[in-house]
């Protein structure tokens, strides 16, 4: 739902009424992941997806049928063999759905809606298996520990649910919590979807080339809070770069050491060039970010590596190092390039081998909703 953030938020300022569709379970192929919303206003406008079309139509009678019951339900969708035109996924997974009123009195779902919209990290943590009194109980959680709601009254719940939100709010994952009898004094347990809103994940493109303009469009368009930064002040401008967040004038590596990035962080260096590439790439191998790629020939990569073990970089750190940067697509213009550099991104986000479907026995979607690789 917190996807749906920015709309959802806008609506609740409007005064309209409204129902969320949210994928709160998934088995086997589904082409949605948890947290997926749907939204249908009182009008019939709607936004989102839960599904990608396979079982929209149902999902939307849901929604307006809510509002006027005024009732939290979850529906199961999955393929039905026997009937071939029943409503169903046809890529033969499963999903869950929690259909959510509002119409007022919902302050907690609210303050996380607000709070994503403005682009604040918040979790909001859901009952979406439990006693039926407590479907679609509510909690939403601050990184600094403090929250608001409360699942039923009990304060331990309260506290281990706080927990396991923070726990997937620090690393800005959507995920299921699961509570035995005896942790959420209920019988059968408890399962919670927490939803983990945090602002973009950053991308750092070094280089001020034709291929960066390509990359920042690409960086962009996939969601990333794009930063091109370059020692060369005639060539780091706004005109050649419009779509970037961020056009910074200074030494790549002084740049890298005085701004901020974390374990969702991408890092792409272009500049090809040793007097950047070198200092640079050095700082970088040795920071926890997602993602470290430099463009170059095979002979370029060859002598960087040979520069940057005498430069003290750990063999260790430099098998983190994506060079020649991208996968092979068989790219030559800037935006095929950026394509190839994007796709390794995503690859490296969730586990891809980069190898094409038709050649692979692996599942088209990975589980979770995304991995970000660790530096030992």
């Amino acid at each position: 739902m917190l996807d749906l953030a920015g709309p959802l938020h806008e609506w609740i300022e409007e005064g309209r009424d409204f129902a969320v569709a949210t994928v709160v379970a998934v088995g086997g192929s589904a082409p949605r992941p948890l947290g997926a919303a749907l939204a249908v206003s009182a009008d019939g406008t709607a936004i989102g997806s839960v599904s990608g079309g396979c079982v929209e139509g149902a999902v939307y009678d849901l929604c307006l049928q809510s509002l006027q019951d005024g009732g939290t339900l979850v529906e199961r969708f999955g393929y039905s063999d026997e009937d071939a035109f029943a409503v169903g996924l046809t890529c033969g997974g499963t999903i869950d759905v929690m259909i959510t009123p509002f119409a007022g009195g919902r302050a907690v779902e609210e303050a996380a809606l607000a709070a994503a919209a403005r682009d604040e990290p918040v979790a909001l943590a859901r009952v979406v298996r439990g006693p039926a009194g407590l479907l679609g109980q509510a909690l939403v959680v601050r990184p600094d520990g403090s929250y608001d709601g409360a699942l039923g009254g009990d304060p331990g719940l309260d506290r281990t649910a706080l927990d396991r939100a923070r726990a997937l709010l620090e690393t800005g994952r959507t995920g299921t919590v699961e509570l035995s009898e005896n942790g959420s004094h209920c019988p059968g347990g408890l399962t919670l979807l927490v939803e983990a809103a945090v602002p973009p994940p950053r991308m750092i493109v070094f280089g001020a080339i034709d291929f960066a303009a390509a990359l920042v469009r690409a960086g962009s368009f996939l969601g990333y809070h794009v930063t091109v930064c370059d020692a060369r002040p005639v060539f780091a401008t706004r005109a050649r770069f419009p779509e970037a967040d961020e056009i910074v004038v200074d030494w790549p590596d002084r740049y890298l050491r005085r701004t901020e990035t974390d374990e969702r962080t991408v890092l792409c260096v272009l500049t090809h060039d040793a007097k950047f590439d070198i200092p640079l790439l050095a700082e970088a191998l040795r920071l926890p970010v997602a993602y470290v790629g430099a463009m170059g020939s095979r002979r370029t990569h060859e002598d960087r590596n040979r520069r940057l073990r005498e430069a003290g970089v750990s063999e260790h750190e430099l098998t983190r190092l994506r060079s020649p940067i991208g996968l092979d697509l068989g790219a030559r213009t800037p935006e095929e390039t950026a394509v190839s550099i994007a796709a390794e991104i995503i690859a490296a986000r969730h586990g891809g081998t980069g190898t094409p479907l038709t050649d692979s026995a692996t599942p088209i979607h990975r589980a979770g909703r995304e991995t970000y690789p660790q530096p030992a």
